[in-house]
Parts: C-alpha cells; sequence; structure tokens
C-alpha cells in the first residue's frame, strides 16, 4: 500500500523559505521519497492530518508576524476546533533576522502549534538568522535521513507485490539518465538523478569552511546542490555511494592536517575505509609558501583518494595566503566539470563546455558554420504568476496587478515584461533596454537583479511547472510610474563626488602620447574588485540606509571614492578632498548595516569588503571621536567586558547627557507611551523609557542583560579582529 506521502509546508515573503522547500523536494527524492511542496496559501488546514511526515519552512515577517502566504492558514490553525495531529511528526526550519526583537516567532509559533495539537517531534526546531543557508541545510539533511530510515513519506509495496532487488531499479533510472544524456540534452544532465556535491572542509582558522560554503553556493547554478560537511564526526564510508566530492582543506604547523580533518585522515588511511570507485573528486588545497610543506595536507588527501580508486576530475589547487582569486579561477573549471557527472558517475567531457556558458547566462546550442555557437536555449512552456507593483503619479495611487500565462521558460523576465505591455496593458511602465543595462534593474522576489539576464525559469524556484514572480521598483529610488524609476538622483550624487581623477605627477617613460607608467599586478586587481559591481542602480539600492538617509551618498559613489583613494596615481590633494569626503555625514558613516549589500548575490563579496575597509579607516583616522567611533568602541567593550550588548551604555555613552536630556524634548519617549513606535505601547515600557530613552525609535533597551555561552571566544574573537580594545 502507499504510504501518505511527505509534505514540505513553506512561508516566505522573500522567496527564502520557498528557494529551501524546493531544495528539500530535490534532496527527498534522492532518498526515495514522495514530497509534495506547497505554500501555505496552497493548502487547507483539514488536509494536514493527512500527511505522516511534514517539513515546516517558515520566515518571520515585522514585528513577529507570518508571512503573507501563511496568514489565511494560521488565523485558521487557531480557530475554534483546529484538528488533531497526534499522527503526524514534523520538523520546523525557522528564518529570522537576529537585529528584531521577535527573532524566528512565525517558526515557533508553527512549532509550538502542532505539538499542541498532538503532533511528534522529527528532531529540535532551527531558528536561523540572515546567514541560513549552512543551519537550513543541516536540518534538511537530518530530518529527511530519519524520515528514509523510518520508511515514511515514499511509496512502499505490499507483501503480496514484494519490492525488486536494490539493484534493478536505480539501474533502469540510471539508463534513461544515460540516454538523457547521451543525447546532449544539456536540462537532462542538470536536473535527472542525483546532483549532490559532497563539500568537505578541513579547517583551523576558519578560511577553508568559509571557502566551502561560497562553493556550495555557487554549485547552484551548475545544477548541483553542495553539501557541506565538517570533516570532524563525518561518515568517511558514505563517500563510496557519492558520485562528487570536492575537499577543501587547510594545512597546519609542519604539514600537519588541521585538528577538525585529523580523525578523518586517520580512517581514510585505515584498513576499515571503503573504496571509492566510481567518485569524482576535486581539491583545493590552501597553504602558505613560507613553510616547508606547503598544501601538504590537501597533497595527501589528493593522493589517498586516488589510491582508493577516486577519479581526478580536475588537477589540484595549492593556494597560497592569497587564495580568493586563484580559488575562484580554478572553480570556473572545477565546478562545471563535477556537473558533467551524472547520475550513473560516467563523465561526459563533451559537455563541460555546455555547461560553462549555461553557468555564465550565455546562449548554448549547437556550432554553427562559422564554428561560433548558435543560440538554442529553448525549453518547455512555463506556467507563470506574474504581480507587478503599479504606481500612477496624477493619483498618487498604487497596487498590483496579476497575470497567469503561460512563456517560454527561456525568456527572460525583461521579455516577459515587454509581452504583458504588448498583450495585456499598454501602459506597464519600466525601464527598457539592453540585458545588461543598469537602468533595466528591478526587485524580483526581494531580489535586486537585471531582468535581461534572468531567464524566467531560472529566476525563482519552479514547483509543478510553474513560478511565481512579484516584480517591483528598486528601493532607494524615487519611482516615476510603475517599474520605472529615477536614476539621476544616483548620478547627481555621483557627480556632487567630483569622480574624475586628479593624478599626481607621473614617473615612467616618455612616449610621444605623454609619460607611460606601470602599476604593480596586485595593486591593480585589488582596484578593479573595487569597482566590479555590474549595476550602479542595484548597489545602491541594496542598502537599508539609503531610503532614510536623504543626503546619504550611497554605496555604489562611496565604493567608485574609496578605490580612487587607493590609486597610487591619486595626487595628495585629492585623496585629502575624498578623505574630507567619506568622513562628512553624508559619507560612509552614513552606511548603518552591511549585512543587507552582502545578502544580495549581484553584488560581489569584495565591493562589500572594500566598503568596510573605507569605514574602519574613516573611524580610525577620527581615533573613534564622535558618535559613530564611539558607538564602535562602546559595543566592542560591552561584549568584552560582560558578554552583553548593554543598549542602555551605548546610547549614554555615544550621545552624553545633552542628547539624552535633548531625546526627552524631541517625541521620542512621548511616541513610546503612546504607542507609536514599532514595540511601544505598553505603559511599563514607556516609563522605563522615560528613565533611559531608546538608543533609537522603535527599540526599547533592555534593561536587564542576560550573558553570552562561551564568553570567552567572544572575547577571543574580538581580540584577533581588533588589537585596539
Amino acid at each position: 500500500m502507499s504510504a501518505p506521502p511527505l509534505l514540505i509546508l513553506f512561508g516566505s515573503e522573500s522567496g527564502n523559505s520557498e528557494d529551501l522547500a524546493t531544495i528539500a523536494e530535490k534532496q527527498a527524492k534522492s532518498l526515495g521519497l514522495t514530497p509534495s511542496v506547497k505554500g501555505m496559501d496552497e493548502v487547507e488546514l483539514g488536509d494536514l492530518p493527512s500527511f505522516q511526515n511534514i517539513l515546516i519552512y517558515c520566515s518571520t515577517w515585522g514585528e513577529g508576524e507570518m508571512p503573507d502566504n501563511a496568514v489565511d492558514l494560521w488565523e485558521a490553525a487557531n480557530g475554534d476546533s483546529p484538528p488533531s495531529m497526534s499522527g503526524c511528526k514534523f520538523a520546523v526550519c525557522a528564518l529570522g533576522d537576529t537585529s528584531y526583537e521577535f527573532f524566528c516567532q512565525s517558526g515557533k509559533d508553527w512549532d509550538g502549534w502542532f505539538e499542541k495539537q498532538g503532533a511528534t517531534r522529527l528532531l529540535d526546531r532551527v531558528d536561523c538568522d540572515v546567514e541560513y543557508d549552512d543551519p537550513a541545510a543541516e536540518f534538511t539533511t537530518n530530518a529527511l535521513s530519519l524520515i528514509a530510515s523510518s520508511g515514511t513519506g515514499s511509496t512502499t509495496s505490499s507483501e503480496e507485490d514484494p519490492i525488486l532487488e536494490s539493484e534493478e531499479t536505480p539501474a533502469e533510472d540510471d539508463a534513461e539518465s544515460a540516454v538523457e544524456t547521451s543525447t546532449g540534452d544539456l536540462e537532462g544532465l542538470l536536473s535527472t538523478g542525483d546532483r549532490s556535491l559532497i563539500l568537505l572542509f578541513g579547517s583551523q582558522s576558519g578560511n577553508s569552511e568559509g571557502l566551502a560554503s561560497k562553493i556550495a553556493k555557487d554549485a547552484k547554478s551548475y545544477g548541483l546542490e553542495g553539501e557541506v560537511h565538517d570533516m570532524d564526526g563525518f561518515d568517511f564510508n558514505s563517500l563510496s555511494g557519492k558520485k562528487r566530492v570536492l575537499i577543501v582543506c587547510s594545512t597546519w604547523g609542519e604539514g600537519e592536517m588541521p585538528d577538525n580533518a585529523e580523525d578523518l585522515w586517520q580512517f581514510s588511511i585505515s584498513d576499515a575505509a571503503s573504496r571509492l570507485d566510481g567518485v569524482h573528486f576535486a581539491i583545493c588545497a590552501l597553504g602558505d609558501t613560507s613553510y616547508e610543506f606547503f598544501c601538504q595536507s590537501g597533497k595527501d588527501w589528493d593522493g589517498q583518494f586516488e589510491k582508493l580508486g577516486a577519479t581526478r576530475i580536475i588537477d589540484r589547487l595549492d593556494c597560497d595566503v592569497d587564495f580568493d582569486a586563484p580559488a575562484a579561477e580554478w572553480l570556473l573549471d572545477a565546478l562545471p566539470a563535477l556537473a558533467a557527472v551524472d547520475s550513473t558517475g560516467q563523465f561526459h567531457e563533451e559537455m563541460v563546455d555546455a555547461i560553462k556558458m549555461y553557468a555564465s547566462g550565455s546562449p548554448t546550442g549547437a556550432e554553427g558554420e562559422d564554428g561560433f555557437s548558435v543560440p538554442d536555449a529553448k525549453s518547455e512552456p512555463v506556467q507563470a504568476s506574474v504581480s507587478v507593483f503599479r504606481y500612477d503619479p496624477e493619483t498618487s495611487s498604487t497596487g498590483t496587478d496579476t497575470w497567469l500565462c503561460s512563456l517560454p521558460g527561456h525568456m527572460s523576465v525583461l521579455e516577459v515584461l515587454r509581452t504583458l505591455k504588448t498583450s495585456q496593458d499598454g501602459t506597464l511602465t519600466f525601464r527598457d533596454g539592453s540585458p545588461d543595462d543598469s537602468n533595466t534593474a528591478v526587485s524580483i522576489n526581494g531580489r535586486l537583479v537585471l531582468p535581461g539576464l534572468c531567464r524566467l525559469d531560472s529566476v525563482a524556484p519552479m514547483r509543478e511547472g510553474s513560478v511565481s514572480l512579484r516584480i517591483e521598483p528598486l528601493p532607494g529610488f524615487e519611482v516615476i510610474r510603475d517599474l520605472a524609476i529615477d536614476p539621476w538622483s544616483l548620478e547627481r550624487k555621483r557627480e556632487s563626488s567630483d569622480p574624475w581623477m586628479v593624478a599626481a605627477t607621473r614617473e615612467g617613460a616618455n612616449t610621444p602620447q605623454g609619460v607611460m607608467g606601470t602599476m604593480d599586478p596586485a595593486i591593480a586587481t585589488s582596484l578593479h574588485s573595487m569597482r566590479d559591481f555590474g549595476s550602479q542602480n542595484i548597489l545602491h539600492s541594496s542598502s537599508d540606509a539609503v531610503p532614510h538617509a536623504n543626503g546619504y551618498l550611497g554605496p555604489a559613489v562611496i565604493a567608485s571614492t574609496w578605490s580612487r583613494r587607493n590609486d597610487p596615481r591619486t595626487s595628495p590633494s585629492k585623496a585629502e578632498e575624498i578623505d574630507k569626503m567619506l568622513s562628512s555625514p553624508n559619507g560612509i558613516k552614513a552606511e548603518t548595516d552591511l549585512a543587507s549589500i552582502n545578502r544580495q548575490s549581484s553584488v560581489p563579496r569584495a565591493v562589500s569588503e572594500s566598503l568596510l575597509d573605507a569605514k574602519n579607516s574613516v573611524l580610525t583616522g577620527d581615533g573613534f571621536n564622535g558618535k559613530h567611533g564611539k558607538h564602535v568602541w562602546w559595543y566592542t567593550w560591552t561584549v568584552k567586558s560582560s558578554g552583553m550588548v548593554n543598549d542602555t551604555v551605548i546610547y549614554r555613552q555615544a550621545l552624553g547627557p545633552f542628547a539624552l536630556l535633548g531625546n526627552l524634548f524631541s517625541g521620542v519617549t512621548a511616541r513610546m507611551v503612546l504607542g507609536f513606535t514599532r514595540t511601544g505601547g505598553n505603559m511599563f515600557n514607556g516609563m522605563l523609557g522615560m528613565v533611559a530613552p531608546p538608543a533609537g525609535i522603535g527599540k526599547m533597551p533592555k534593561q536587564f542583560n542576560s550573558s553570552v555561552d562561551n564568553h570567552h571566544e567572544v572575547v577571543a574573537i574580538f581580540n584577533e579582529m581588533d588589537g585596539r580594545f
């Protein structure tokens, strides 16, 4: 008979929970389970008891509120007669942001509700911060492993109809997969069967772990599902059934394994280690050329995997201390090669170049007469629900129009907008242009992208052949009409920063074109990375501070300016002028938090790191004087001294007694008492606010702070990061 299927339920506002649900679906199918993925607005409360296993991925919105697609189901769940869930097993993965008071509250609410209704908890709830990838992946793996090991959530056979031998059914699937691949079906290769990539890291200082996590994210572009595992506690023999393994390992001391890798290494060289025939592997070794046994640990793993019968898919990479650039270049070859391994373990070398083009967004297809690739990236029609923000400047009215349509999956989102304008509503307004035109940028399901570079079938998770898009204008800009924003607000800020170079006296060879100098390649590469963002508009909008600080120049202007400041060709007088601009109230000090910039996949990590360098430089130059510097210093001091973030101390020390007194007359306290803030309204909190005014509107300082666990580790981190304290 058939067991009830597994339900993967998501409550999502920006698409993150939906993404995790889709990943869980693929992983569940690879384990032989029969999952059903539903948004919380797609199920009835009365249907839930029919499922034997339920995985919930739910984000929290605003002040502990349910996301929009979960509100109706939550209200029904708290009605007069909710159903019993006694026959159900469940697990909850909650997404949130620790900067908010009610962290992961929606997930906590669902966790408590299922328990109250008699359901059995599969494993403890996981509460994820904004960097949710790794804990969510671990949650999914653990939950699905429990379900698979219990034999539930999948289709089973009765005693009269016994299950076929384990070798027979996979053989049929593998044969079918091999046929699809042999015909050059790129989409079939990248979507058929097991697409897991096991990422093992051996790390002493955290570099290998960080690189492995980045590779897992990049792997998605190649149709791979990256699974990051710490070598510490990993079951080595589980690799024998895998097809793709990538190891990132550093070397410690005199050619030794890092602490977390030693036990796994000793097992791998023992007689108990399984053969790795059929495994394709790649090794990225991190080291330091100043040591005699450079990258020895990576070399050891490389040799041992080969000894156990695994197939090296690409030559090992040995990285020096500056590993970012060579690792990124190596991955451009390593990931497509690993992606070209199908679910049977067969390597399709002829597909590697096509996979590279697919991942880069370039058209793929047959070779033409002139030797160049002829675009042939067509795919099956996709059922799309496209919701577009509308704004009429004449009436100052806003709203949303939603169209349900069937469109070719290979269409770009920009082409989708053109189609809607032509066939549905000629008044639909958006910036049109070339695919890489910065002015065309929009927000799609909370992600800031260039719509001309996003295929319809890849811009959002596909569920049962359909995709849902919520298209909105870029935040931080004045909206002219619908999706069209006024880019000149950013251009005027750029012009105010004097974006031209004023060079110092140049040194070099005299030529008819003038003095031609040289620049150190490392410096040139660094300067390029600081400005390596495809869209100024996207970078500008990715800052949470831009919509609230009218005078703030924004991260795009700051990044370009900081690049000129570090350019050795810039004259001393111009450098001094730039320093004054950066340290002004509208400079980098106005950037409150770089987390929102880091979360945008379209913004390279090097850009956000350069912005952090700019902010640190300004604060250091000020000697940590002024509000911004004092805030940083006292934040660090409170954490180090007590293991607590004492908002009251930070506020008092950063702004001083006159600011405290001024706050009483500014109306902040009154707004707190009367309930005009996000968390205000409670009279007790209001009275506390009069005694110790809040550190910011809508934020009530904790009067009694609880200490954190392992405080010595917190102190060690701060000491390592900054010797000033």
